[in-house]
């Protein structure tokens, strides 16, 4: 494949283009200048790329006039195309086994819930008293959310049972993110534990139910410390390493690349980030044990609750107060200067654009260039 890559023609203009998803393990060889010496990482499509994806699929399907994509695409965080795609192809099948003529926005409201929970298991039964726990269990986590002060707002609330789950709380931004403050990952330690101390404070007897949500936090716990810099203790460093084996799995292929006593204090760090966002869990619910109460009820009644009416019921939900300033030092105390404020957009003169488009620039060097643009993209891996 090399030989190939290379040729033996130099006058053969051809681009070789390949893609992986494991492009830490590929052969430095590969790699080298006049072969694959350019990465460009594809992420997931932002939220106007999916608006631009739903459209592309939604061709040929009847949609009803009141469905609006860029409201799908909003609820659809994190979906690559072909999610989307299965998105559609959900919504489309669900309209025919009702003998539907539209795909309505109900019909897409339960496709993206398949797609992301798995289908509803109408098989699975509840007790009265399982039902009533997941009831104040998701309650919990939805009141936990939006007591929190920088989390994102809770769209949907459920109680039918989905895949593996009997229930679950749909938070989601508004915009799309692509980076987290301490604060906001402070807020979903907060929300997971929400689930759990719900069932302590109203049944005085945990469950099984919050093992996922436990799991969750420790694990975002783990990653403030010893990824993100997030601890005063063990400081703004990485701990850890990957081994890169091509035949071990990826959490297999970690190293621990520090000490016992370094591991002492991360243990010691991830158990007081998940011990405090216990105790914020347990303050915002206990301040507001009586909207609890009522989504509870309104869940057993109603079983799924949309974003309308989790507004309503949350209303005069009492917020958390303010966390003091976190420092990473006490020897590095922060200024009270704000930072400069966001310039005003201009309004674009499009007929300037035309004028200037064709005219000549001067460069550095003082030589004229053409109008075209002769820029270097520098890409990251």
């Amino acid at each position: 494949m090399l030989v190939e890559m290379d040729g033996f023609d130099p006058n053969t203009n051809v681009i070789m283009i390949a893609a992986t998803n494991r492009p830490d393990i590929l052969d430095p060889a590969l790699l080298r200048p006049g072969r694959f010496d350019r990465q460009i990482q594809v992420d997931a499509p932002d939220m106007k790329g999916r608006e631009k994806i739903l459209q592309v699929h939604a061709k040929g399907k009847p949609m009803a006039e009141n469905v609006d994509l860029e409201v799908l695409a909003r609820k659809t965080p994190g979906y690559t195309g072909a999610d989307l795609a299965n998105v559609l192809n959900e919504a489309a099948l669900l309209t025919a086994r009702v003998n539907g003529e539209r795909i309505t926005n109900e019909a897409l409201d339960e496709a993206v819930d398949r797609v992301m929970a798995g289908p509803q298991r109408r098989t699975r039964i509840m007790r009265d008293h399982e039902k009533l726990i997941t009831a104040y269990h998701e309650g919990g986590h939805a009141l936990a959310a939006a007591a929190m002060r920088h989390t994102d707002p809770v769209t949907k609330v459920t109680i039918l049972p989905r895949g593996r789950a009997l229930g679950y709380t749909m938070v989601l931004p508004i915009d799309d993110k692509y980076s987290v403050t301490r604060n906001e990952l402070l807020d979903q330690l907060a929300y997971a534990m929400g689930g759990r101390v719900a069932e302590e404070i109203v049944f005085h007897d945990p469950t099984t139910g919050a093992s996922n949500d436990i799991e969750k936090a420790t694990s975002i716990a783990r990653r403030m410390v010893t990824e993100y810099g997030m601890s005063a203790t063990v400081g703004a460093i990485k701990l850890g390493s990957s081994s890169g084996e091509v035949f071990l799995g990826r959490d297999m292929g970690h190293q621990r690349d520090y000490s016992e006593s370094v591991a002492e204090n991360v243990d010691a760090e991830v158990r007081a980030l998940i011990d405090q966002a216990h105790d914020e869990a347990w303050a915002v619910i206990n301040d507001n044990r009586e909207i609890l109460d009522r989504l509870a009820t309104e869940l057993l009644e109603k079983e799924t609750l949309d974003h309308l009416q989790l507004a309503e019921l949350f209303a005069e939900v009492k917020k958390l107060p303010e966390r003091p300033q976190w420092l990473s030092s006490v020897d590095r105390p922060l200024p009270d200067l704000p930072p400069v404020p966001m310039p005003s957009k201009a309004p674009v003169d499009a007929g300037a654009l035309a004028r200037t488009a064709h005219e000549p620039t001067v460069a550095r060097d003082g030589q004229a260039h053409d109008g075209q643009a002769h820029d270097t993209a520098h890409l990251d891996d």
